[in-house]
């Protein structure tokens, strides 16, 4: 009698810059995949996340993308979203994570907070509203690489317009701490991982 094999679930991680930057629970298990446009980070993958259908297809259990769709151009953003799933196995997860412009602005007025004001402390410093818009404003000029800066912004609306018209099925949105956090699925959930991320 031989056992059954069990095989390991497997999630791309977009734009991650480190394996040290620890990825949410529900990942506990996964085999990581590191992709990033930065030699220089250790990534599994060297490549533009706008060239993701270069990669095979439907290896991916799920695609893990925090704070790096903004840095594409709004024209870019569905060829992206078209790479997700592309990768993605059929019922397979996809988790965007991007800032929430439509809060920054609220918070911005209700608080007073100018565009050079403080919004709140972080590991890698202050952090203001043009820190929000355009990219931090530190690590772009530290790096000197332009890809650090952000060339598109969304709202919880803008971000599910665009999700939904890039073909993907059930999605949920939570808003707070200026984040949207999006989980989307390509077709019908996998119903395990459906049930993984509540």
């Amino acid at each position: 009698m031989t056992e059954a094999t069990v095989t390991q679930r497997r999630v791309l991680n977009v734009g991650g810059q480190s394996r040290a930057i620890q990825l949410p629970g529900a990942y506990a298990g996964f085999e990581q995949v590191l992709l990033d446009l930065d030699p220089n980070v250790g990534a599994d993958i060297v490549l533009d996340v706008r060239e993701l259908t270069s990669l095979a297809p439907h290896q991916f259990d799920a695609v893990y993308c925090s704070h790096n769709l903004e840095h594409v151009r709004k024209h870019e953003v569905p060829v992206v979203l078209a790479g997700f799933l592309h990768v993605l196995k059929p019922g397979g997860l996809a988790q965007i994570v991007v800032p929430d412009l439509q809060e920054l602005m609220v918070t911005c007025v209700q608080q007073g907070i100018d565009l050079d004001g403080l919004l709140y402390d972080s590991p890698m410093g202050p952090i203001t509203p043009l820190d929000v818009l355009y990219g931090h404003a530190g690590m772009i000029e530290q790096s000197g690489q332009d890809y650090y800066a952000h060339r598109t912004g969304f709202t919880s609306r803008t971000l599910a317009n665009v999700v939904e018209a890039s073909g993907f099925g059930p999605m949920f949105c939570q808003q707070g701490n200026l984040e949207l956090n999006l989980i989307t699925f390509s077709g019908n959930p996998d119903p395990e991982l459906a049930t993984l991320f509540n």
